[in-house]
């Protein structure tokens, strides 16, 4: 904790010279210790399960000339990493992060077992790689590094480094099961961005300036050995996406708004950042123009920015990816792929569908359903996509936590 607190003090002071540092080396941090007794998890690839998930898919409607197929069957899949050479890193909400092997590159995975099942993970929702090959696993409240991912999937103790130790990344009297599923991804700048959902449907006055000098409810970046630390954004409620625009460099991510105002407000939304520290709005607004009632007697912070498009109030929208791919057709590049998770508490759900967002050379987007069906017609969920990553040949990779699965979505003419 004194650790983090110091360097937010000096960031405070010399955040400029903070931000000119790239391209720190994790080398220096100290090896995380495994358990000695660890063992791999296999996980059944064939059988009743996936055939299940394969009668759902047939259900799923795409585009013309698009096919949707079971990639790998991976228990509780969230957020998805994929390495330079293809091995899928899978993260979850419990206790362990996955990796998945297509070694014969027929669009199927082998194998899928746990990554570094010596490590004692906490909900290590979000992994993200550098250009380096680093993986990074952005958990609860810890950042690890593995600078040898992908060459060393198949070892029970790879090498592991944490950039920000257990209890650094957020204070852990602020810790919750709510929002805690941290995302990250490292930007054109060589820093980890990572967005820190705050805890609360609306949180009280009293924990504003806390969480807006760690950057809770914000996304913050730091450098690649966890030094440089700072809040890059503000004024969000929980934001599980974000990736940067391949040609502006502009920081694109979806964020999960009010609940308990109606079925029909607030709208979620995707922001577009351009510049550090700005300001989007939340908890003076639960999403779009929409005012909560807390802080309805209040004024917004100056200058607040307004999202680039609302999206379907509840469908919670999370991970996101901008296509970059050569599969697809040439209308979806630089597009932004998303995944509405679908919501919990709406009387008649709405999401669990994958988006696509078209954005114009003005700056204006539009979003469109993508692939749709995992609502079936008595309204219970058949599957709830979580994220969207993309493998080497183009083809899009689809997370669902509650089918266990990923799928893979590819093109033919």
């Amino acid at each position: 904790m004194s650790r983090i607190l110091l360097t937010l003090a000096v960031v405070a002071l010399t955040g400029a010279a903070a931000h000119a540092q790239t391209g720190n080396a994790t080398n220096d941090l100290p090896r995380v210790p495994m358990r000695a007794d660890a063992s791999f998890t296999r996980i059944e690839q064939n059988g009743t399960g996936a055939e299940a998930i394969g009668k759902v898919l047939s259900r799923i409607s795409l585009p013309d000339g698009f096919e949707i197929a079971l990639y790998a069957r991976v228990p509780g899949a969230r957020h998805i990493a994929v390495a330079p050479g293809g091995t899928v890193f899978v993260g979850t909400r419990g206790d362990r992060v996955w990796s998945v092997t297509d070694t014969d590159h027929d669009g199927t995975a082998d194998e899928v077992r746990d990554f570094a099942p010596g490590l004692d993970f906490t909900m290590p929702n979000g992994p993200c790689f550098g250009p380096d090959g680093t993986l990074y696993i952005a958990e609860q409240n810890r950042v690890m590094a593995f600078p040898e991912a992908e060459a060393a999937a198949d070892r029970l103790d790879p090498i592991a480094l944490a950039p920000i130790a257990e209890g650094d990344l957020i204070p852990p009297s602020e810790e919750s099961g709510n929002h805690s599923a941290r995302v990250c991804r490292v930007g054109p700048d060589g820093m980890i961005y990572i967005s820190l959902g705050q805890p609360y449907n609306v949180p009280p006055p009293r924990k504003l300036r806390l969480y807006d000098t760690w950057g809770i409810g914000g996304i913050i970046r730091l450098q690649t050995d966890g030094t440089g630390r700072e809040v890059f954004t503000y004024g969000i409620r929980n934001s599980v996406g974000h990736d940067f625009h391949p040609v502006t460099g502009d920081l694109w991510f979806t964020d999960n708004q009010v609940d308990g105002m109606g079925d029909d407000i607030p709208p979620g939304e995707i922001n577009r950042q351009t510049a550090p520290s700005q300001h989007f709005g939340f908890p003076w607004y639960g999403g779009g123009d929409v005012r909560t009632d807390r802080y309805a007697g209040t004024k917004p912070p100056a200058g607040s920015i307004k999202p680039v498009v609302e999206t379907v109030a509840h469908a919670a929208d999370l991970g996101m990816r901008f296509y970059t791919g050569d599969m697809f057709p040439a209308k979806y590049r630089n597009a932004i792929f998303s995944a509405q998770h679908g919501s919990w508490n709406r009387s008649t759900p709405v999401g669990a569908r994958v988006m696509v967002t078209f954005i114009t050379s003005e700056g204006s987007a539009r979003t469109e359903p993508f692939a749709e069906g995992w609502i079936a017609g008595d309204g219970s969920y058949l599957g709830r996509p979580v994220d969207v990553d993309m493998l080497p040949d183009g083809s899009l990779l689809v997370s669902d936590d509650r089918a266990g699965a990923l799928y893979r979505i590819s093109y033919r003419e």
